[in-house]
């Protein structure tokens, strides 16, 4: 997750800082100052607890064991004024980790993900983002990695570097009251659901979405620290565990648990209310039996969520489809394409064709003319001269390209926003058909 408001413009001012990068680990059982004060940097900038040497000693286990990197904008030369935070503390962070995403036909493909970015409010609009960002960008490709990720706090900051919205997510409202009532009942009563300890949870929780990650179309790789934010353990901004959180298991004919979700009450809300914290279901029975679970629950009148897809499965099986109130939808996750031929090639079509593109990038990394010749759904894709003996057909940015990627937006509607060129007549509408997702994209994760 990042938060950060720099405003673009030149800034004629020299860059008083250098940038540091470290692991984020324990070295002989201890916290390195660095990653503590680098980690008090990032509290500050969300709004967190400032960590204790307690919690700084969890939080670097748990991203040592993702391999996160942090990254630091320190002040060179300059002393603080007396009482302020001196020159050890950033004055900006950043990190990264690297999993993977599903972008279909069975292909789990390397990304690099974003998080933890932060500037100070006394140092903005200085290049401090640009300068970390480009950097990291530049290792990530030189690395071999195809994609970039991440989740915005804030929606304007990341389309000038490449990245483009990839999916959404929805903020729903499902009224129980008397229970679901679901066109099939049956399909909503496949297997068991029972009540389990939330602890229960954490420690079935990569289990459980390894095999959700692998089924779903746009699912990225989860971090350690999501057993503890699913099963209401802790998070980044407060290691209390959760009170009065509940969680209940889905068990299949077989007897095998291949779902959970965990939920705790609202109670400020009228009517009474119910919030989801996590719910992974492994297929659609799954799916359905734990919100038929959620809607029998006792004196409650409303099942909230925040993490429900676009189009979901749920709307439909319901009998009182009213009953069913998505209050919102924004931007979730962001892509950014930093090798063309590679990344396209990794994507699964459900259709062949040909198609010629230009593909701008103000950093450089994805720019180019491509050729895309799609047979049997695998893609071949080739750098073209760019000397002007090949002219492509359609023209896009990285950003348009990383948004039409997994389905998000259409050429067609992007060109009708005048953010993709047809040079040729009906490019537009043959590089849809190509581009056709197998499905609706939906992603699990915040980080």
């Amino acid at each position: 997750m990042s938060h950060e408001r720099e405003i673009p413009g030149r800034n004629p001012r020299s860059f008083p800082y250098e940038l540091r990068s470290f692991p984020v680990r324990l070295v002989d059982g201890v916290v390195p100052e660095e990653v503590a004060k680098w980690s008090q940097a990032v509290a500050l900038g969300f709004y967190g607890d400032a960590p204790t040497g307690e919690n700084l000693a969890k939080f670097a286990v748990l991203e040592q064991a993702d391999g996160r990197m942090a990254t630091g904008a320190y002040l060179k030369d300059a002393a603080a004024p007396a009482g302020a935070w001196g020159p050890e503390y950033p004055v900006a962070t950043y990190a990264y980790h690297r999993k993977n995403l599903n972008v279909g036909g069975g292909t789990l493909l390397p990304v690099h993900q974003i998080t933890a970015v932060t500037v100070r409010p006394s140092h903005r609009r200085r290049g401090i983002l640009r300068a970390m960002i480009s950097s990291d960008l530049a290792q990530a490709k030189a690395a071999g990695i195809p994609l970039a990720a991440l989740t915005a706090s804030e929606a304007t900051i990341y389309g000038r570097f490449g990245f483009g919205v990839a999916t959404h997510k929805c903020t729903v409202e499902v009224a129980t009251r008397g229970g679901i009532a679901f066109h099939n009942p049956s399909a909503a009563a496949q297997g068991t659901v029972e009540v389990a300890d939330p602890l229960v949870v954490r420690d079935l929780h990569h289990e459980i979405f390894a095999r959700v990650h692998a089924a779903t179309y746009g699912s990225i790789g989860r971090h350690d620290m999501y057993r503890l934010v699913a099963s209401g353990q802790g998070n980044y901004a407060s290691m209390t565990p959760v009170r009065n959180i509940r969680a209940a298991l889905h068990y299949d004919d077989a007897g095998e648990i291949d779902g959970y979700v965990t939920y705790r009450p609202n109670e400020e809300a009228k009517p009474p209310t119910v919030e989801v914290v996590d719910l992974l279901a492994v297929g659609e029975s799954a799916y359905l039996a734990l919100w038929n679970y959620l809607g029998s629950l006792d004196l409650i009148e409303r099942i909230t969520w925040t993490m429900a897809p676009e189009v979901d499965p749920l709307e439909w099986a319901m009998a009182a489809k009213r009953d069913y109130n998505r209050t919102g939808t924004e931007d979730h996750l962001w892509l950014r394409i930093l090798d063309t031929p590679a990344a396209l090639a990794a994507r699964h079509y459900l259709s062949d064709g040909s198609i010629t593109v230009h593909v701008g990038d103000p950093l450089g990394h994805a720019s180019g003319i491509f050729r895309i010749d799609v047979v049997h759904g695998m893609a071949t894709v080739k750098r073209c001269p760019e000397d002007g003996s090949v002219e492509a057909e359609l023209g896009l940015g990285v950003s348009e390209l990383s948004s039409i990627y997994l389905g998000a937006v259409s050429a067609r509607t992007l060109s009708a926003a005048g953010r993709v060129r047809e040079d040729v007549p009906g490019a537009v509408a043959r590089f849809d058909a190509l581009f056709a997702p197998p499905g609706p994209a939906h992603s699990l994760t915040n980080f």
